[in-house]
């Protein structure tokens, strides 16, 4: 609801305003009151001197005292009438300016509350003008800033609802094919058969999982349990785990650590899901005969990780966006040749609750990526 006339930020100013008026004039008066009488005897006398005197000869002191009464009472009046026009004239002009001002620092504010209003109601691409550079203008700056984020998470949400309807349709319509071509008797309950069921279902427990894990760690609600861990034992351990992997597709993966590298403060688990997400991309993305290395180096008090292979390579338009939800280079790509679509996304979220940072550089398609990621050293 809009607020009332006599509630409202504009009336509010102008009332402040003509209360500092009012204020002002009586303070006027009631100081020109007290004061004026005596300073304008002492100024009077101080002024006429010697002619003051010389009258006083020819008059009587009843006389001289009654023209000194009746000459302050005279200056008395015009003073007060002076003010009087002089106050009147201040209060008429200070209600014309405020009504002015206020409409000028009310009308903003006024704004962005229609604005505001606006974006509860889901209309996110409101704004409002920016202004001047005060505190009303940063204020709409702020206000757009709030509006910017709160759009690009709708986007954001809009966009997740979207893929996993995606996701989930794809092994959905295999198993409810395959079911149902099981009760009709079309299709034979074959060794193979339960095979694929069971790998449908598998990935839809893979990306149930994953999307767990991925809002925990986003909402930093993930455990995080840091220890002294040396890199060169970190990367021959994860290299370990998919050797074999590797080695079925033909691919060469070399790890070269020093190991006299310092000890990094990481969880352990946390930091051997993060190598082995960006690992098991490279190894779905590189083709056979390629290679992938793995190296640590310390730099400027930091322990950055690169994993750096010779696959397929990312256009630059492509880099900014890869750590997002279910983005896909190539949109034609199935995820059943690739991942759950948020292992990149997972690997930010865990490599920044562990404090460090990640990122990936490519010179271009064909020509291979490295992707790559800080942990604090143990001090």
């Amino acid at each position: 609801m809009l607020h009332s006339p006599r509630s409202s930020l504009r009336s509010k100013l102008l009332a402040a305003d003509l209360l500092v008026v009012v204020v002002g004039v009586v303070t006027l008066l009631l100081a020109m009151g007290l004061a004026a009488p005596s300073l304008f005897d002492h100024l009077m006398t101080e002024a006429m001197g010697p002619q003051m005197r010389a009258i006083g000869h020819l008059m009587t002191e009843e006389a001289a005292t009654a023209m000194r009464d009746l000459t302050a009472q005279a200056f008395r009046q015009a003073v007060e009438t002076s003010l009087l026009w002089a106050a009147s004239a201040a209060a008429m002009t200070a209600i014309v300016v405020s009504i002015f001002i206020s409409g000028r620092i009310a009308r903003p504010v006024l704004g962005m509350v229609m604005a505001s209003r606006r974006i509860a109601a889901g209309r996110y691409a409101e704004r409002v003008p920016a202004g001047d550079a005060d505190e009303l203008g940063q204020l709409a700056a702020s206000f757009n800033e709030m509006a910017g984020a709160l759009e690009a998470a709708e986007r954001r949400r809009r966009e997740l609802i979207g893929d996993l309807a995606h996701e989930l349709r794809t092994p959905i319509a295999n198993l409810q094919g395959y079911v149902e071509g099981l009760a009709d008797g079309v299709v034979e309950p074959a060794d193979e058969t339960w095979a694929f069921l069971l790998g449908e279902t598998g990935r839809l427990r893979r990306l149930v999982e994953d999307l767990q894990e991925l809002s925990r760690a986003e909402a930093r609600q993930v455990s995080i349990n840091p220890r002294r861990l040396a890199p060169d034992r970190l990367v021959e351990s994860v290299a370990a785990q998919l050797e074999s992997e590797f080695a079925e597709k033909g691919l060469t993966l070399a790890t070269g650590v020093d190991s006299r590298l310092p000890r990094v403060l990481a969880d352990e688990d946390r930091a051997v899901q993060v190598l082995r997400n960006l690992l098991s991309n490279a190894l779905r993305y590189t083709p056979e005969g390629g290679l992938v290395e793995v190296s640590a180096k310390q730099l400027d008090g930091e322990m950055v990780f690169r994993v750096r292979d010779s696959g397929i390579g990312v256009a630059p338009e492509h880099l900014p966006h890869l750590f997002e939800r279910f983005y896909r280079t190539d949109k034609a790509r199935t995820r059943a040749a690739g991942g759950s679509g948020i292992g990149l996304t997972l690997s930010r979220a865990l490599v920044e609750a562990m404090g460090g940072r990640i990122w990936v550089e490519s010179p271009g398609p064909g020509q291979g990526s490295t992707f790559s990621f800080t942990l604090p050293l143990a001090r």
